[in-house]
């Protein structure tokens, strides 16, 4: 008795197998499923931004309202410093890792280097010389004086900055709270221990329990 199947795996009579079948729908869905750019369409071109281009932004900073044509791609520091003289933040890595160019942002510390100057428009911005009372140091600037808490003063300037944040969300911060909160800031001279009794230091003259020597 002859058989009605060919070597192909066809049936005869019913025109095509199962295997067969389920071989096709296979590849059917591999060929839906090939994104359009892979199969021959090129996406959409993306919107480029010329190098050149410029946009203005309003900053507030320190209270001051500033108008500033900045590049889209140029970062808050750089327009603090180059834009406004604002130079009391300072570029030491320009990539997050020291902590040199912290400033306030709504109140919380923010390296400048990794913000663009577009992204900070809308937020309140304290820098350095914000932390000035008239011609008077602020708390924590005299606290950083008091306990020598510096050595070659390149960091000092984001360490003061990180500890501000530090009290202005935490008044009575603990010792261990205090290194967290300046844990970003990195000071090449090594002088922690420092740092962190000028911390402890603030918090007191910031609460009034103490008066500046």
């Amino acid at each position: 008795m002859s058989s009605n199947k060919s070597p192909q795996g066809r049936d005869e009579k019913k025109g095509v197998s199962r295997r067969g079948f389920i071989s096709s729908l296979g590849t059917g869905a591999v060929v839906v499923a090939i994104p359009p750019h892979l199969a021959g369409q090129s996406p959409p071109p993306a919107d480029v931004v010329e190098a050149g281009e410029l946009t203005r932004v309003s900053l507030r900073i320190n209270g001051r309202a500033h108008d500033v044509l900045v590049e889209p791609r140029m970062s808050l520091l750089h327009v603090l410093r180059e834009k406004l003289g604002l130079t009391a933040a300072k570029e030491g890595c320009g990539r997050g890792e020291c902590g040199a160019c912290t400033v306030l942002v709504d109140e919380k510390p923010r390296y400048s280097c990794l913000t663009l100057a577009v992204e900070a428009e809308g937020h309140e911005l304290t820098t350095l010389e914000g932390l000035l009372q008239g011609e008077e140091l602020g708390p924590t600037q005299q606290a950083f004086l008091e306990d020598d808490a510096f050595q070659c003063g390149y960091c000092t300037p984001g360490q003061i900055m990180a500890t501000e944040g530090l009290l202005r969300d935490n008044p009575e911060p603990t010792l261990e709270e205090i290194r967290q909160g300046v844990s970003g800031n990195l000071c090449r001279c090594g002088a922690y221990a420092h740092i962190f009794k000028a911390a402890a230091r603030a918090a007191e003259l910031k609460r009034g329990e103490g008066r500046a020597s």
